[in-house]
């Protein structure tokens, strides 16, 4: 039978097995925290979080690690347009068995966090591991939170997916075993304005991502040929406002906590949600020839209170023009080609799109979100790309701008 250590006060910190002290949850309190992202926004979550002026900021596969107090990591989550969650780190320790693994967890001040009557939810990711079963990880942990929990409070969490009091992140890595918690719990892309989905929609951290790559002015027009349900010009809409991501009534995990500070949050929100700037003679442009799609473009504009910032238009690529003078950011996620019948037709849209960079549309910058090598070189133009994988696929975003 597996021994559980002695008895804590509520104000002692805990100290896994090779670990650091954890601080408690007083107003003084700085966490170690861990926003994460798809592979390749990395770079972009690393300037927002310092431009949020959070301190120790490094950035890390798959995400940004840095120190916050519990105001500074609220604003990370309403924020932060490249993240997908913001981890609260507990305690790192070393597990090569399931024993450890429990002995380990259990020594975490999970009481100071979760409300009773709430429920819990842990997910877990392991890699170059003696535990490589990550379900068995995600039990061992349950069992040993429980135990704590039940412990120190009298009572013990139920299985809660979908609202849980206290979600958990255990993540495995060469035995290394780092358990955080999840401030966010849904996925930040999940903003709260989409009303229609279309039919292949990026994330929305991911058309963040696209815009701020671009390099764009955020004063020049901004255009996409191929727009589909706006997703790209909603946040690049977003990004000039200075319209924080959170503004559409979404919430947040830390809400639940049992020291959540509702009033101080709300107050928190209230001042990130009224820095929304002036838009002057701002232009940003849809374009897309299924009359379904501009339809719920527009009430997706309309949802992101954008309807005088972006116009969706019903028009093919073939008609697109672009003014002269203009010098405007073409920003756009094109087709794949990836059906039968379909990849000559990509061809040509990428062939012309290029010819039309080359020959008609001097002074215009271009930032297309590709699905294989062979459109990039379509383009004909010498390029920049960066690798940002949307969902299980493989594509680039490439990049050109005049000389």
């Amino acid at each position: 039978m597996t021994k559980h250590p002695a008895k804590r006060t509520r104000t002692e910190s805990a100290e896994p097995r090779g670990g650091k002290p954890i601080p408690s949850q007083d107003r003084g309190s700085r966490w170690t925290c861990f926003a994460t992202c798809a592979s390749g926004l990395e770079p972009l979550l690393h300037a927002e979080l310092r431009g949020l002026r959070a301190a120790k900021v490094e950035r890390q596969v798959g995400g940004v690690r840095f120190d916050a107090s519990a105001r500074e990591m609220w604003r990370a989550n309403l924020e932060l347009r490249t993240a997908t969650r913001v981890l609260v780190r507990l305690g790192r320790f070393g597990a090569r068995d399931a024993d450890e693994l429990y002995r380990g967890a259990i020594e975490l001040p999970f009481e100071e966090w979760w409300r009773e009557g709430t429920g819990l939810w842990i997910s877990a990711r392991v890699k170059e591991s003696e535990l490589d079963h990550t379900r068995f990880v995600e039990q061992r942990v349950k069992d040993a939170v429980c135990d704590r929990l039940r412990e120190r409070t009298g009572a013990r969490p139920d299985v809660d997916r979908d609202q849980p009091g206290l979600r958990l992140d255990v993540h495995i890595y060469r035995d290394r075993v780092t358990i955080s918690i999840d401030s966010t719990g849904e996925p930040l892309h999940k903003r709260g304005w989409r009303v229609h989905q279309g039919r292949a929609p990026l994330a929305e951290t991911l058309a963040a991502g696209c815009v701020l790559h671009s390099g764009w002015d955020q004063r020049s027009p901004l255009v996409d040929p191929f727009c589909g349900s706006g997703t790209l010009l909603i946040e690049a809409g977003l990004i000039a406002l200075g319209i924080a991501p959170s503004s559409f009534g979404r919430e947040f995990a830390l809400e639940r906590w049992k020291t959540a500070k509702p009033a101080e949050f709300t107050k928190l929100r209230r001042e990130v949600e009224g820095a929304r700037r002036t838009t002057g003679k701002l232009r940003l442009v849809g374009y897309d020839h299924h009359p379904e799609r501009v339809a719920q473009a527009r009430e997706n504009v309309s949802a992101a209170g954008l309807e005088g910032v972006i116009s969706i238009e019903q028009r093919s690529f073939a008609d697109l023009k672009l003014k002269s003078g203009w010098n405007a950011w073409i920003v756009s996620n094109t087709p794949y080609g990836q059906r039968v019948g379909d990849r000559e037709e990509a061809l040509a849209i990428h062939r012309e799109l290029g010819r039309r960079l080359r020959e008609e549309w001097a002074g215009s910058h271009l930032a297309l979100l590709v699905g294989s090598e062979e459109l990039a070189r379509a383009l004909e133009l010498p390029i920049q790309r960066i690798t940002l994988p949307n969902g299980g696929l493989d594509t680039e975003l490439v990049l050109f701008g005049p000389a």
